[in-house]
């Protein structure tokens, strides 16, 4: 990135010990590719943490930073974290990229300074997935519902507003680019989030059984999953942990095991043994699945959402099929196509080492060299819109932007 001259700033909405998903590994490949920018977020937790990738680094905060239980639990603050993001000062940054799922989009960058922002999703809880985040919110069965309403109608409005400032938005798959379009009247460029495809083994002998991994929590749909293999008595084995564990637990079959949350290397054991990953909810990307084929293993997902950007469904009659899609969030479709997968036995068809093949089109390195293409592109055009404002102005007074001056 030498070709940027001055300083680049990098910008996460928290780096807290209980935040190790894929948001946070686009982080880091961004700080490798922008060679240790200056970084900022509402809360740090990590860097005085011995181990931590960011130990020792110099991370600007907000006030949210100050606030009781702020770093462990800044969420709770969510009305104040509009406001907190705008306080970041980044003034001295000719380039500024943020990691967006909620406000980092928001910072205040002047018009001298190129933003671009990578975001992960418009926020969900306050879009389309509102009306079950009210179903599941305890507040709101509290008689709560009405100010949590409210605050969500502000936080769209904000969230809107905020879309506007960077200069170019980035995507992690054509499902947010489609919806940044709908809630945010923009366009933006599609980059695949990166996923460490070389930490699993894909060459190992598998298992008749169906694994599940993900948090257990509503919006996953893992009930889904356990109903349908409650029906066809097929194994399987579901590891994550969250809220909906103990009701999931009730639920299922002696030939459903949940093993609660595992150990990575235990985690990529499975997956590099099971028959199928089975994945049911509605993603934006979905990196489990991913990591999934990486390991060889072919994906039984929902056809919808960022899933139609990582799995090939080998019903489509595409080349190098890398799974089975189905085609709605229900328990009939999913008994459906396991049903479909076992009796022809599909994942004949799909060797481990084609996945792993395919896997490879997300890893860290693909995902810098198509980054760095994206931000060259956009502060390149962001250059030559300073230049054209420095220019003077002709004989007769007039303005390049603004027309005559009146």
């Amino acid at each position: 990135m030498a070709h940027f001259p001055g300083s680049a700033a990098l910008v996460h909405e928290w780096f807290t010990p209980r935040s190790v998903g894929g948001a946070e590994l686009v982080v880091q490949q961004l700080d490798a590719l922008l060679e240790r920018p200056q970084l900022a977020a509402l809360v740090d937790g990590e860097s005085a943490r011995a181990g931590s990738w960011l130990a020792g680094r110099s991370i600007h905060t907000s006030f949210i930073q100050s606030l009781p239980w702020g770093v462990s639990h800044v969420q709770q603050y969510l009305p104040l974290l509009p406001l907190a993001i705008e306080q970041l000062d980044l003034s001295g940054h000719p380039l500024v990229l943020s990691s967006s799922h909620l406000v980092a989009k928001g910072v205040l960058t002047s018009p001298d300074q190129c933003h671009l922002s990578y975001v992960h999703t418009p926020v969900r809880y306050a879009w389309d997935q509102m009306h079950a985040y009210l179903r599941q919110s305890a507040l709101a069965r509290r008689g709560l519902a009405p100010v949590i309403r409210w605050q969500l109608h502000r936080l769209r409005q904000w969230d809107v507003l905020s879309a506007q400032r960077p200069d170019a938005l980035i995507a992690n798959s054509r499902f947010t680019a489609a919806r940044i379009r709908r809630y945010w009247g923009r366009s933006s460029t599609v980059v695949h989030p990166p996923v460490e495809v070389e930490r699993f083994q894909w060459d190992q002998p598998r298992d008749a059984v169906y694994l599940c991994l993900c948090r257990l929590v509503p919006y996953k749909r893992v009930d889904l999953v356990v109903e349908a293999f409650n029906r066809t008595g097929l194994p399987l084995v579901v590891i994550g942990d969250g809220p909906e564990r103990r009701r999931l637990q009730a639920l299922a079959r002696p030939n459903v095991q949940l093993l609660g949350r595992l150990p990575q290397p235990e985690v990529n054991a499975w997956l590099g043994r099971c028959r199928a990953y089975v994945y049911a909810g509605l993603e934006d990307f979905g990196i489990a699945p991913v990591e999934a084929m990486a390991s060889g293993a072919p994906v039984i997902g929902l056809g919808q959402g960022g899933l139609l950007d990582s799995v090939r469904c080998i019903s489509s009659g595409c080349t190098q099929p890398t799974g089975l899609l189905f085609p709605q969030q229900s328990v009939a479709a999913l008994v459906e196509a396991l049903e479909h997968f076992e009796q022809n036995t599909l994942w004949r068809e799909l060797p481990a080492e084609s996945l792993r093949s395919w896997a490879e089109r997300f890893s860290p390195q693909r995902f810098r060299q198509r980054m760095a293409a994206v931000i060259e592109q956009v502060w390149s055009r962001h250059q030559r819109q300073l230049a054209g404002r420095s220019r003077p102005l002709d004989s007769a007074g007039l303005l390049a932007e603004n027309g005559p001056s009146s």
